[in-house]
Order: C-alpha cells, then structure tokens, then sequence
C-alpha cells in the first residue's frame, strides 16, 4: 500500500467514524433529503472553509477540518440518494447503510488510485485553498446538472462530481493532518 493509499485511508476512517456517530444521534434522518438539498448542504461548507480562509479568522470555533469531513460525509451520502432517492421514512438498518457507504467511498477511492497514477500526486503540490476553489467549482456544475434534470451532453454526470469532491477533501485532511505535525 502507497503512503498514499495509507493516508487516504486513515482519512477516510476518520470521516467514516463521524458518520457512525451521528447515525446514533441522528439515525438515517439524512434520507428524506433530495440530492440538490445534499449539494446545498456540501456548499454551505465549502463556502465556510473558504470564507475562513479568505478572512484568517473564525468567529464560531469549530475549524476547517470538521468541514472537510462534512464535505465528504455529506457527499457520500449525495451518492447513496442518487442510487436510493429520497424516503419519506428514512430509517434504514445501519448495516446497510455502512455498507453503501462503504462502497461508495471504495468507488471513490478507486478513482483517486487512478488519478494519481496519471496525474502522479499533483495534489501534494497545491494549497489547500485550491482544493476549497475546486470543490466549490465542482458543485457550481453540480447545480448545473441538477438544474437541467441531470443532463449533460459531454460532461461527467453528478455523480463523478461528488466523488471528486471526496477526493478533493480527503486531500485536504491529509495536507492538514501533515501540517499539524511539521508545527
């Protein structure tokens, strides 16, 4: 397994572990939203992140880091309603739950072992307000797609958008997690 691989790993378990707790607090409450709610949800983060970083302070004390693993938790969950759609009654048995989340996140993870093998880690070259920038581009087109009814006519569908922005914030974990060790 790459370093890579390793840290993508541990980043993931770290948002996957946020997921579980918030299912015992919240249940599958999450599962009566429509996709374009989900994306609304991801933006609000994304924009927060960014609005931090553009003003170098914060007034509400939660960091950027439990954005990112927001971001990736509430993408997760946008490819799972995109595969199951919204339920009136949303309870669904945890196991499978986890299980949809699991495989999505190894959907995503797939595309990240491939990208990096051709773009050969260009992401550990970039500021981690790049990652901000591009997160919220890929949901600009997102609201895009979801405001023609999902139809593109040469682009990616929503769903290679989300998992990019997982991607693009487990990046940004594992760029956090290396600068709080260096200080």
């Amino acid at each position: 397994m790459t370093n890579t691989s390793r840290q993508f790993e541990q980043a993931m378990a770290e948002c996957k572990e946020v997921f579980l707790n918030k299912m015992k607090d919240y249940g599958s409450a999450w599962r009566i939203l429509r996709t374009p709610s989900l994306t609304d949800q991801i933006y609000i983060k994304a924009n927060r992140i960014r609005s931090i970083e553009q003003k170098g302070l914060q007034r509400v004390e939660e960091g950027i880091r439990p954005e990112f693993i927001g971001i990736v938790n509430y993408s997760v969950m946008a490819l799972i309603q995109l595969e199951l759609g919204p339920e009136e009654q949303p309870e669904l048995p945890q196991e499978k739950i986890v299980d949809l989340y699991d495989r999505n996140f190894q959907s995503a993870r797939d595309l990240m072992e491939n990208k990096n093998h051709d773009y050969d880690e260009a992401w550990r070259n970039m500021r981690i307000s790049s990652y901000t920038d591009i997160i919220l581009m890929k949901l600009m087109r997102i609201k895009q797609i979801e405001d023609r009814a999902g139809e593109t006519f040469v682009s990616e569908g929503v769903d290679a958008n989300y998992r990019d922005i997982i991607n693009y914030a487990l990046f940004a974990l594992i760029m956090l997690e290396t600068e709080d060790r260096r200080q």
